[in-house]
């Protein structure tokens, strides 16, 4: 790492702030030029730890950057992930209050719910055997970094969006529940509707040629870090489409066919 205690410890507090009052922070890759994937992860550690100690529990994780598009954007070759709080979850159909986001997107997922841990390097079997359903979901995201500096219109870059929870904000599961070995994943899609017009369509192949590759991936990365899965998570695999805006007033649903749907309303 690059970053010392002190500057990653402010780093935190300053993101933490930001999603306290809605207010946007400056990119952080433009703060520390030599910012690391190591300090940004030790930056969303540090705000997981603050949490922890605030009462906030951890009900599962994400997986973003896994398309090769979103990745050849960014300029990486590797996904990012980040952590679900309770706070976070949202039933199929609610409303997000007014304000309660910055600048909300949502993105169409395959969702996996543990039944057993996963950790280290772990096998396509081992991760079917250790979930115990899959289900349609969608993804709330928000930023409280800006997503370009207004002075130089640089975009933020990877160690930002990792370092600000891989810009994850809510989860909407849908009520279906499938076996992981009963469906194709690859072949599962999503038409995502916004007040009623389609605005995004994609496949689970999206995802790495298969959802289960991220699930691969996230867990050989959380046991660098000393952490892995714990039974009774879920974790949001990756989006397959392009991320939605959702200005006030948006009605969101995402139709996965025979798989389910999930859908959720902005104030």
């Amino acid at each position: 790492m690059s970053l010392d205690p002190e500057a990653i410890a402010a780093a935190a507090a300053d993101l933490l702030e930001a999603e306290a009052t809605r207010r946007q922070i400056g990119l952080l890759s433009q703060r520390h030029p030599g910012i690391t994937l190591d300090d940004a992860y030790a930056i969303q550690s540090a705000q997981m730890a603050r949490k922890l100690a605030a009462g906030r529990r951890i009900i599962g994780w994400k997986i973003g950057l896994t398309s090769k598009a979103m990745q050849d954007a960014l300029g990486i070759d590797t996904p990012d992930s980040g952590v679900l709080y309770d706070d976070m979850a949202f039933a199929d159909g609610a409303t997000v209050p007014a304000g309660r986001f910055i600048q909300p997107r949502i993105e169409a997922e395959i969702a996996f719910i543990m039944k057993a841990p996963l950790e280290g390097k772990a096998t396509r079997d081992q991760v079917l055997a250790a979930t115990e359903a899959v289900a349609p979901a969608i993804e709330i995201l928000d930023t409280r970094i800006l997503r370009a500096d207004p002075e130089t219109g640089q975009p933020r870059q990877v160690f930002d969006t990792v370092a600000d929870n891989a810009a994850n904000a809510g989860i909407v599961l849908g009520p279906q529940r499938h076996a992981p070995d009963s469906v194709d994943l690859r072949w599962v899609g999503a038409i995502v509707k916004r007040d009623a017009e389609v605005v995004a369509t994609g496949l689970g192949a999206a995802v790495q040629d298969d959802p289960v590759t991220g699930m691969i991936w996230l867990s050989r990365r959380m046991s660098r870090y000393g952490q892995r899965i714990e039974p009774g998570q879920v974790v949001l695999s990756g989006s397959f489409l392009a991320p939605v805006e959702c200005p006030p007033g948006s009605e969101i649903r995402a139709d996965y066919g025979r798989f389910g749907s999930a859908s959720v309303n902005f104030a």
